[in-house]
């Protein structure tokens, strides 16, 4: 015998033995009929037992049937006595097919006590996850799937194995907006000296990752945006900045990991302003020179006589055009951390590009136009900083500016409690600004720090500092060697840009209205691709301190942004929950509402729309909300079968109550939301919420 047929006898010895041709799968009718009868004979069971059966475990197809019969009563509000099963059943023409009258009167004739109908049902379910796991072991034993199909294939036989009678292994419910259920910062994309650096400081600071790595991609923004555009194709251009928001609960050492990350910046700003002073000093005192002998032949031209006015004149004029030439430039500035909205735009007149930094959320309201409460936001400087688009700026006494590429950089550290009703200011939702944040909202490790945590070492944050200044010194040298052709130009190499295709391709019809699910965040979704780009660029960059401008962005480079892009959606999905600028969420909170306060154990989608009150429409605009609920693992559809061959108005969908589902939900429930009509929407996240 060879070792691969001593191998394989081997495998087929583990293998238990499956039901051959001749051999019928485990089943129990004595306790399906009874299970229908004691339904038949007392219909307030039924509550009981539908939360323990499927009409998938019922063996024989005429008990399945006469239960979708009774369920299709049911969701009708009829009775389910034997009269109207027999009645459905004939209207559908199902009624042959289980043999005729005389069997639902077996039906009841057989149940010993409808008092055990549970005691059956739990019976008829056991039975059925036999018949399961034997069918997902002939399967896996039989199946030459790839290697990802058998895994899944192997969880479902394990499942299924360790499931009780009836039990269908609920998974305990999702609070919406929870924290915890978001995905951990991916510090491997970033290259080796800035995630080294990440992760010791989440470590120094016990801390999330999430809050350093998130700060880490703002401050590449900061020192890239401006210098360095991403071109993913032709005519399609995207600059590098970046708006980040990272929710922290206070006490949680955010100001800590803040100053880690932008000290090094902070540091490369001062050098660079003490290295143009001298510069800035001597173009200031030959400006004043130049602006004091135009202002004397200017004095001297409107004295001088008739004979020589046309000499001084020319020789004033000569002069203050001198001065003109002259053009003191401002002391490098590339942070700041509380300004006004006009003050933003006078500093991205005077630099072109500007970083917002700042470890408090005040700036949302600066953005609110906290010191001109009359005249509202001005969120102008923002979203067109945020795009690159052309700023007008406009000052007093002096003749009005064009920014041609504004950039602005934004980087906050926030208490969750700030990002809550962000999408009800004025004009946030409305006009895109939540659109444009990056989000990230970590569990906080209060309560679980490990006290006595070593600090960064020190060889790892002086090769943080000295590596990022040796990129802010590249990519200065790079805008400057550009000239008046604006900022250097990266492309994407073949392969990223068919990532980006495919990236492209899978997310958009998650975008599409009333099937994408991430349709409730078309307007923040919508940006993903650019954003994309944008990471994808700054991690190039990072990881070719010195020449990156220089070459295109590889595939792996755009592989990690994408896996960023995966992090960044589940986080946008918690904290705009946060901020409750989902419709989905408040109908889905007043669902959960309505099901604590009745104690439904399963309903239908019509129940749902009755007690809504005529706040919906129709019952099918439910279905989002729905779907959100069974996303959080708080219902479970049971997909209702289309009408009979005769016709008639389709059952309505069934859904069944998660078990473990606490009395209320976290969060606050609202009122279920007046209908509404889409005109007036911009498209974004929040453009058409609705009133709290």
């Amino acid at each position: 015998m060879t070792r691969a047929e001593h191998h394989s006898q081997a495998v087929r010895g583990r293998l238990r033995s499956v039901p051959g041709p001749d051999r019928q799968p485990p089943h129990n009718l004595e306790a399906e009929e009874a299970v229908l009868g004691a339904i038949l004979a007392a219909g307030r069971l039924l509550v009981e037992v539908a939360a323990v059966l499927e009409e998938a475990d019922f063996y024989r197809p005429a008990h399945r049937a006469i239960w979708r019969a009774i369920l299709r009563l049911a969701d009708q509000g009829q009775p389910t006595d034997p009269v109207a099963v027999l009645g459905e059943l004939d209207h559908t023409g199902e009624l042959a097919d289980v043999g005729g009258g005389p069997s639902i009167h077996t039906l009841i004739e057989a149940v010993p006590t409808v008092a055990n109908a549970g005691h059956y049902a739990r019976l008829v379910a056991e039975t059925a996850r036999r018949r399961r796991v034997i069918d997902l072991g002939i399967r896996l034993a039989h199946s030459d799937a790839d290697p990802a199909v058998l895994a899944h294939l192997a969880g479902e036989l394990a499942d299924a194995r360790t499931a009780g009678p009836g039990e269908r292994r609920w998974e305990p419910p999702i609070p919406f907006g929870a924290a915890g259920e978001v995905p951990a910062f991916p510090v491997e994309v970033l290259p080796g000296w800035l995630g080294e650096y990440v992760a010791a400081v989440a470590t120094a600071t016990q801390t999330p990752p999430d809050l350093a790595g998130m700060l880490a991609l703002a401050v590449l923004a900061t020192v890239a945006a401006g210098a360095v555009e991403v071109q993913p194709r032709p005519g399609w251009r995207e600059p590098l900045c970046l708006f980040v928001a990272v929710g922290m609960d206070a006490g949680a050492r955010k100001s800590s990991v803040f100053s880690a990350l932008t000290r090094p910046v902070a540091e490369f700003e001062r050098d660079q302003a003490t290295a143009a002073l001298p510069a800035i000093t001597e173009t200031l005192t030959l400006r004043r020179i130049a602006d004091q002998a135009a202002a004397h032949a200017e004095a001297a031209a409107s004295k001088a006589p008739i004979d020589l006015q046309e000499e001084r004149q020319a020789e004033a004029i000569a002069r203050a055009a001198e001065a003109s030439t002259l053009i003191v430039p401002p002391v490098p500035r590339w942070l700041v951390d509380d300004a006004t909205p006009e003050a933003l735009a006078g500093l991205l007149a005077s630099y072109g590009r500007i970083a917002l930094l700042s470890p408090e959320g005040d700036v949302f309201d600066q953005m609110a136009g906290r010191y001109n409460q009359a005249v509202g936001p001005n969120l102008g400087v923002y979203l067109k900083g945020h795009a690159g688009d052309l700023l007008k700026v406009d000052r007093r006494g002096r003749p009005p500016e064009y920014v041609q590429r504004p950039c602005l950089t934004i980087g906050l550290t926030v208490q969750p409690e700030i990002l809550r009703g962000l999408a009800g200011r004025p004009g946030f939702g409305g006009r895109g600004l939540l659109a444009r944040f990056l989000y990230s909202l970590p569990p906080s490790l209060v309560g679980h720090r490990l006290a006595g945590a070593p600090p960064v070492p020190q060889a790892v944050a002086d090769r943080y500092t000295m590596e990022l200044h040796a990129l802010a010194a590249s990519l200065t040298t790079a805008a400057g060697s550009t000239g008046d052709d604006g900022p250097a130009l990266l492309t994407l190499d073949p392969r990223a840009a068919e990532l980006l295709l495919d990236f492209e391709r899978d997310l958009e019809p998650r975008l599409a209205a009333n099937s994408g699910d991430l349709a409730h965040l078309a307007g923040w979704a919508a940006k993903l691709a650019g954003a994309t780009c944008r990471l994808a660029a700054l991690l190039h960059l990072a990881g070719h301190l010195r020449d990156s401008w220089a070459q295109p962005i590889a595939a792996d480079t755009f592989a990690g942004a994408v896996r960023l892009a995966g992090y960044l959606v589940e986080h946008a999905r918690a904290v705009f929950d946060l901020m409750g600028s989902d419709a989905r969420v408040d109908d889905a909170r007043w669902l959960l509402d309505w099901i604590s306060r009745t104690n439904q154990v399963q309903f239908s989608r019509r129940d749902a729309h009755q007690a809504a009150r005529g706040h919906f429409r129709k019952a099918a605009d439910l279905e989002p909300a729905l779907a959100l609920l069974e996303e959080h693992n708080w219902v479970r559809r049971v997909d209702a079968d289309p009408a009979g061959p005769k016709g008639g108005r389709p059952p309505s969908p069934r859904f069944l109550v998660n078990s473990l589902h606490p009395a209320t939900e976290p969060s606050q429930p609202s009122k279920p939301r007046p209908p509404t009509s889409s005109e007036g929407c911009e498209g974004s996240v929040a453009g058409c919420r609705s009133p709290q």
